[in-house]
This record gives C-alpha cells, sequence and structure tokens, in this order.
C-alpha cells in the first residue's frame, strides 16, 4: 500500500515537473512578446499617472479659478451670468466646454443644471444634470431631486415621482431625505394614489420626526386618512 502511495505521489511530482517545464518553456519561446506586453502595461499605467499629474492636477487648479466668479453669481441668483459669464469671467458652460474632464468641470454640470431650471429652460436642465456624477451624500439627491422637478414642470409627473423616490432612498439622509419624501407624497396625492401618500407620511413621521418636515407631518396624514375614508 505504502509502495503504492509512494507512486501516486511520484507521478503527482512529475506531472508538476511537466507542468512547470512547459511554462518555462513558453516563457522562453514568448520572451520578446511578453517583454512588449509588460512594458505597454508599464507604459500605459506611467502615461496615466503622467496625465494626471502633469495635465489634470494644473488643470483643475486652473478651472476652480475660473469658476470662481461663476459661482458667486450663482450664490447671487444671477442664473444667466452663472451660465454665461461676462466680459472679463467665464460662466458655467465655458467651465464645461474648456475643463470638462476635471472636477470643476462635472460641477459645472450640476451648476449648469440647477441654473437653467431657475430660468425655466427644464429640458436643459435635465440634460445638464443627468450628465453630472457624484456619491456625494447630499449633492446626489439633491440633483435627482431638481431632475424630478424640471420633470414635474414639463408635466412628466411619474418621471418625476421615479426621480423623487431616487432622491429619497439611494443616499437617505435626514436633510433632504424627508423634504424628497414629502415630493413623492403630494405627487402621489396629484395621482390620487392616497394610500401610497399614507404610507409615505407616515414612515416620514416613523423615520425623520425630528425633521422640519416631520414635524409638520401630522396634518398630512390627517388628510389622506380622511380622503380615504370618503
Amino acid at each position: 500500500m505504502a509502495n503504492k502511495d509512494k507512486e501516486v505521489i511520484g507521478h503527482e511530482i512529475e506531472q508538476v515537473g511537466n507542468v512547470l517545464t512547459k511554462t518555462e518553456q513558453f516563457i522562453e519561446n514568448n520572451r520578446k512578446l511578453l517583454m512588449i506586453v509588460v512594458g505597454a502595461i508599464i507604459l500605459v499605467v506611467g502615461g496615466y499617472l503622467g496625465y494626471k499629474k502633469l495635465y489634470i492636477a494644473p488643470m483643475e487648479e486652473e478651472a476652480h479659478q475660473e469658476m470662481f466668479m461663476a459661482e458667486q453669481y450663482f450664490a447671487k441668483d444671477s442664473f444667466n451670468l452663472a451660465l454665461n459669464g461676462d466680459a472679463q469671467y467665464p460662466g458655467f458652460l465655458t467651465i464645461i466646454e474648456q475643463y470638462g474632464a476635471t472636477k470643476a468641470g462635472n460641477l459645472s454640470y450640476y451648476y449648469a443644471g440647477i441654473s437653467y431650471l431657475n430660468t425655466g429652460k427644464f429640458d436643459k436642465a435635465i440634460e445638464y444634470l443627468n450628465d453630472f456624477s457624484t456619491d456625494d451624500k447630499l449633492l446626489f439627491p439633491v440633483s435627482q431631486g431638481a431632475i424630478g422637478d424640471a420633470n414635474m414642470e414639463l408635466g412628466k409627473t411619474e418621471e418625476a415621482l421615479a426621480f423623487y423616490k431616487k432622491a429619497a432612498d439611494e443616499k437617505p439622509n435626514e436633510f433632504t431625505s424627508p423634504v424628497y419624501l414629502m415630493k413623492v407624497g403630494f405627487v402621489l396625492e396629484k395621482l390620487n394614489k392616497w394610500e401610497e401618500a399614507l404610507a409615505i407620511y407616515e414612515r416620514v413621521e416613523k423615520e425623520y420626526n425630528r425633521s422640519n418636515e416631520g414635524r409638520k407631518i401630522e396634518k398630512y396624514i390627517t388628510r389622506a386618512k380622511l380622503k380615504l375614508n370618503k
């Protein structure tokens, strides 16, 4: 029995040796190709890092400086100037065009979308807000809620409802979630879905009772119940 085990072990060792030999032979036969592949990987990685450090980083700083005045106009509700700039300073549309690859360029999509929303250009607002990307727990829901607002203005109630739900639920927090849950409730009322609206209001009462919306929620719960009991 012991001899048989030794034979099995010996056979397995021989197989491993054969595999190693084949691998070594493959490397030897394709040494030039492998060196080219490795070199290409190093070149790509090095090029990307160089691009980020030598090109994007200085551009990022420049973009932030250039958008300063546009942000000031935005803060003052001067949305047309925020979008288009003035004789001295660029607006968000120029920042997007010239610095779109930077974080400042990405943030400019948000500013532009909100500016278009406030100037009544709702299709443009949706377009620019859809091009904005962020993982920020506050900016994300606000951007999605703004798309909901634009859709409401365009009479696209179902689309608005979907974005309000997204704004409320995808990155929940005590500041924005109750705001957008209330908007979900209002849209459901508009659609005569009072039972669903009541469920939303009761959720606000349960989960966000310390928020401004939570402190005022009882009247909305009462209204929904009265509608259901008619």
